[in-house]
């Protein structure tokens, strides 16, 4: 990862897209802090959201990195439904059972 990735916050399509849990590097990315004083706001207990500790790792919960950047629910886009919808009619009548009657 550059260095440009390490410093830049995470966009709005890519919290979307985070998995359940993520790393502590991406989540102080997604709070615009570099991981060391990440680690020293956990060390603090003052973290902006749960961390749960894995071995020797730090795991946040995607739910809780979302709801910390008041970011309750995911949206929903409906480019790619309109989308969908309109391959759908295209390839109506190429299956079987949807021919027109008259």
């Amino acid at each position: 990862m550059s260095a440009w990735e390490q410093r830049r916050s995470l966009s709005f399509s890519e919290a979307f897209d985070l998995p359940l849990s993520v790393d502590l590097r991406t989540a102080a990315r997604a709070f615009g802090i570099c991981s060391a004083t990440a680690y020293k706001l956990i060390r603090l207990g003052r973290f902006p959201c749960p961390v749960l500790r894995v071995g020797h790792c730090y795991r946040i919960p995607t739910a809780f990195l979302l709801r910390a950047l008041g970011i309750e629910e995911r949206p929903v886009y409906a480019a790619p439904l309109e989308q969908d919808l309109a391959d759908l009619s295209t390839h109506r009548d190429d299956r079987p059972g949807t021919e027109e009657r008259t």
